[in-house]
């Protein structure tokens, strides 16, 4: 048995991939989860820290970012943003197309830290116009929709690319509706891989997208106000959302900066109707306020009701499989070696959605240093 490089010693590791709720230890060994028990014996050069006053999570994964820095005018510092939020996989949603991925690729992805992966745009050169001053929806020129060079360079480079992004809605594909959409499935189709889908205000409706989702696509921006909110003025849960999730479409919060509001999350969670996934969809215009970041966005729903376990399952395990890579997001051992640490403070806190609604919530999520690849990552 390999000498463990790290033991986190005596936190409460919450793990939902294995329905682990313990204080215990974790250890890391080659870069992967090596052990997970009370006790566990430290040898000469292994690096032992004391986490009793904190939560042992996976490694959070944010599903929905915007980390081409310098590449986009939406995209932050993946290594910065994840220090701070706990993120050990920053997932980033369509910045870059086929015509500058190779340049993230290499810029941006291969020199961090922090694992970045991405669903590649259909649209050439991904989310190009997107800042305080220029807002030009890429969807809305279906001259820039590049589905065989998409295709191409999803194909040729599978260990980074998950998926297919598109973004339809008034916004972002204007009068193309939900062509765009279709030009993404049929790209998604021929690589064999999930679809993101964005949408924003109507056309298309939020009826028209899901019917046109398959098992396994995202539909991201899900708790969205009106208009095209999955739920109705009486505060039921839509018909067709419900059949969507019943055949497998998978639903991911998306938070940003017009994507989330109180109003919907409430009545989505009255009705039962968790998020798949929890994500900031942190980009320049929302990461001061008022997604911030992952973990604020995690404690908007855990004041709303949701569990602590099943609001870290929807940031870790539920995030992976929506992914395809199950060696993510888990505690197992031979897992990637991934850790997060938080705390939860009690006291009054003040969170706001797109629209300006203000809840007053008693608990914060707070991140309290992150494990990357079996080492201690975090800078304190």
């Amino acid at each position: 048995m390999m000498p463990f490089d790290l033991i986190l010693r005596g936190g409460r590791v919450i793990d939902p991939s294995q329905k682990l709720d313990a204080v215990t230890d974790v250890a890391f060994s080659g870069g992967k989860v090596a052990a997970v028990a009370r006790g566990l014996k430290a040898d000469p050069g292994t690096d032992v820290r004391d986490v009793s006053q904190f939560i042992v999570t996976p490694g959070l994964i944010d599903l929905h970012t915007h980390v081409y820095w310098g590449g986009t005018s939406l995209g932050i510092d993946a290594e910065e943003f994840c220090r701070l939020s706990g993120v050990t996989t920053a997932v980033d949603t369509g910045s870059a197309g086929p015509g500058n991925f190779a340049g993230f690729r290499k810029h941006v992805i291969e020199p961090s830290q922090v694992r970045i992966l991405a669903y590649l745009h259909v649209s050439h050169a991904g989310i190009f116009g997107f800042s305080h001053r220029i807002m030009v929806g890429e969807s809305e020129e279906l001259r820039l929709m590049n589905p065989i060079e998409a295709a191409e360079v999803a194909d040729a480079n599978r260990d980074l690319i998950v998926g297919i992004k598109v973004r339809v809605g008034l916004h972002s594909s204007g009068t193309s509706g939900a062509v765009p959409l279709d030009i993404a499935l049929e790209v998604a189709n021929e690589v064999g891989m999930p679809l993101m889908a964005h949408i924003d205000h109507p056309p298309p409706s939020y009826e028209d997208v899901l019917a046109r989702l398959r098992p396994g696509d995202v539909l991201t921006h899900a708790f969205r106000p009106f208009p095209n909110t999955p739920a109705t003025a009486q505060g039921t849960v839509k018909k067709a959302v419900l059949e969507a999730r019943e055949r497998g479409v998978l639903f991911d919060i998306g938070h940003g900066k017009g994507s989330f509001a109180f109003k919907t999350a409430r009545a989505m969670l009255a009705n039962g109707f968790h998020p798949d996934t929890i994500s900031s969809d942190i980009h320049q215009l929302c990461i001061d306020g008022p997604a911030y970041d992952q973990v604020t966005t995690m404690s908007k729903f855990l004041c709303m009701g949701m569990e602590l376990p099943d609001v870290i399952a929807a940031s870790t395990v539920n995030a992976a499989m929506a992914l395809r890579r199950p060696e993510l997001g888990s505690l197992k051992p031979g897992s990637v070696g991934d850790a997060t640490l938080i705390s939860v403070r009690q006291g009054q806190f003040d969170y706001e959605d797109v629209v300006g609604e203000h809840l007053i919530g008693d608990r914060k999520i707070v991140s309290e240093g992150v494990v990357i690849g079996g080492r201690w990552w975090h800078p304190n």
